[in-house]
């Protein structure tokens, strides 16, 4: 799959998304700025969220029900959190254009049917967020689009991703399938509930039609560490530059020093887990040599004397010549082709 101009495949580094989402707190200078500091710390690209309260949130609905989970903090009503976070959509030429400047995609969560076709001239890519898996209505006209589709799975289950994937299938041959855990707490309990083995059922069960990635909201980079050792080739992570600051996205969210030790650590676990193919290493060239032992002479043999049990021992180290310990029975009663010392290495060109 190619998002950009960025090929993502199994052998391609891990993808990076930052997802900005409502941490632009309704400021365009603000979210010109989060695109600049994602794309300086790594971020392949700048992802937002692209809603209206009144088409994503029933207001009458989320009084009835009262403020639950991470709602608990927001000061304001939930539509009210919804209104205020809200992206204008004449920004969308301004944000791409930032984010050419900086040499990283741009790409949103289109939670509108309107949406959708209005953004596609601005993107690379479409996400549909987790919320919106039994939204089959949305997965269809996305799917339909030519862009290539990301598709988070938090809070669902696995007949759920099924019907939704059945939906996407029928207009798309590939897509990006994200593991997700949609708890916003920013509490370190989380990490027992991200499953990221089921990674493994999804490349098991959807084989050659997806791509792995990762959606995570805990803290630090553990859970990406171990996606991306799973096989996960795509990472999407809230991105702010103070946690600190008053908003629904911004405690759980890196920031440009996390999110540089996280793309660093992803770099060294990629080159750490290689190809699969065991071989002795470049590395390991001297290693063999100090470590490995030689079939090495006990007494001095005299040209034409045989070589006897008694005569030879195994030690280290083992040059490049020598003979290695596994055939010292071809060894037994073979003849010196000259005075051999005692501690020298025996090499098949000085027996017979």
């Amino acid at each position: 799959m190619i998002i950009g101009k960025k090929k993502i495949n199994n052998n391609s580094r891990t993808y990076f998304i930052a997802d900005i989402a409502a941490n632009h707190d309704g400021s365009l200078s603000r979210a010109k700025k989060l695109i600049k500091l994602c794309a300086l710390a790594g971020a392949d690209a700048a992802k937002f969220q692209h809603f209206k309260a009144e088409t994503i949130v029933s207001d009458y609905g989320f009084k009835k029900i009262g403020k639950i989970t991470h709602q608990k903090k927001w000061k304001k009503t939930v539509y009210e959190v919804y209104k205020e976070a809200s992206i204008n959509k004449l920004w969308n030429n301004e944000l791409k254009k930032e984010c050419k400047k900086y040499s990283i995609d741009f790409m949103t969560s289109p939670y509108d049917l309107n949406y959708v076709d209005e953004v596609e001239k601005f993107i690379v890519a479409y996400k549909i967020g987790s919320g919106d898996i039994t939204w089959k209505e949305i997965l269809r006209k996305i799917s339909k689009k030519k862009l290539p589709l990301i598709l988070a799975t938090g809070a669902s289950t696995l007949s759920e991703v099924d019907n939704a994937l059945k939906e996407i299938f029928k207009y798309k041959k590939k897509i990006i399938l994200m593991q997700c855990n949609t708890n916003y707490t920013n509490n370190d309990i989380n990490f027992k509930y991200l499953n990221l083995k089921v990674l493994n059922t999804y490349k098991k069960k959807y084989k050659n039609k997806i791509i792995l990635g990762l959606s995570d909201h805990t803290q630090g980079h553990t859970s990406v560490i171990a996606a991306v050792s799973l096989g996960a080739k795509v990472i999407e992570k809230h991105f702010t530059d103070d946690n600190n600051r008053i908003g629904p996205d911004h405690a759980f969210s890196m920031n440009p020093k996390t999110w540089e030790e996280m793309v660093k650590e992803t770099r060294k676990l990629e080159n750490a887990l290689g190809n699969g193919k065991k071989i002795i290493e470049k590395n390991e060239n001297k290693s063999v040599i100090v470590q490995r032992r030689a079939i090495r002479l006990l007494n001095n043999i005299k040209k034409n004397q045989k070589i006897l049990k008694r005569d030879i021992i195994c030690l280290r180290p083992a040059p490049k010549d020598s003979i290695s310990p596994f055939d010292i029975e071809k060894v037994l009663n073979k003849k010196a082709l000259r005075n051999l010392e005692a501690g020298e290495h025996l090499t098949w060109k000085k027996i017979k």
